[in-house]
């Protein structure tokens, strides 16, 4: 099973990663010095994430699954440092001019 998961952080952030080899046990790859400094030594003492599948396929090829995390990435907007970790692809803040 191929899955794609948001993993929630006990401040609200997000990190949005895939799995291709259906590991529940794996937790993606954010980076660590972005989710250390966000938290105090203490909180991290005791420290709770929540992993939850968004989406899942049997029969998707690998290229679908990068295209479906690029879309959630982009419409949970976990790349958005104020919301989440993931680093790509690269927020872009939209300017609006009235």
């Amino acid at each position: 099973m191929k899955v794609i998961y948001r993993t929630i952080y006990p401040n609200g952030k997000i990190y949005v990663c895939k799995y291709l080899t259906g590991t529940p046990n794996y937790f993606g790859r954010a980076d660590s010095k972005l989710i250390e400094c966000d938290f105090t030594p203490e909180e991290i003492r005791d420290f709770t994430v929540r992993k939850q599948i968004l989406w899942e396929s049997e029969t998707a090829t690998d290229k679908e699954v990068n295209m479906k995390e690029v879309e959630l990435i982009k419409a949970l907007q976990s790349n958005n440092p104020n919301i989440g970790y993931n680093q790509w692809p690269k927020f872009k803040i939209s300017v609006i001019c009235v």
